[in-house]
């Protein structure tokens, strides 16, 4: 059984923001000169090990699951206050997955295999025509048109 993340991306209003975001960085030689780009929290997970068989940190997106990236690795490590942190390392790609809304909340929680949605398709692959954007998808299943 595969065990995921749940993140709230904060300040990102669609899924290409994220991936702007990420590939500036990326094409600046990543967060730490390596190409490497991560999202840091407070909290380190515990169950690490079971993390990195497979698992992806999952961003929810203006109150919707949306899009997924594997996680590469997770690195505890102390910032210039002293204070515990984590760093967690992902993937370049961005996986869209079937929008599911999900309430707001802090930090992040772990999201179990069979609970998570499933993928639609990797980001930035051409569309087929007629296919909507992510968000578009997301407000339509919310008003039960999808």
């Amino acid at each position: 059984m595969t065990l995921n993340l749940l993140k709230l991306c904060v300040g990102v209003e669609k899924v290409d923001e994220l991936a702007a975001w990420q590939d500036g960085w990326r094409k600046k030689g990543g967060m730490d000169g390596k190409g490497r780009v991560w999202h840091t929290t407070r909290m380190t997970p515990r169950r690490r090990d079971e993390l990195l068989k497979g698992g992806s940190l999952y961003w929810v997106i203006k109150g919707h699951i949306l899009v997924r990236q594997a996680l590469e690795d997770v690195e505890q490590f102390t910032d210039d206050e002293g204070i515990s942190r984590c760093h967690l390392v992902l993937h370049k790609q961005l996986m869209l997955v079937e929008p599911r809304r999900h309430r707001a909340f802090q930090g992040w929680r772990y999201l179990k295999g069979e609970e998570a949605p499933v993928d639609i398709g990797k980001y930035g692959a051409k569309r087929a025509k007629g296919e909507l954007p992510p968000h578009l998808r997301a407000e339509l299943r919310e008003l039960g048109l999808l």
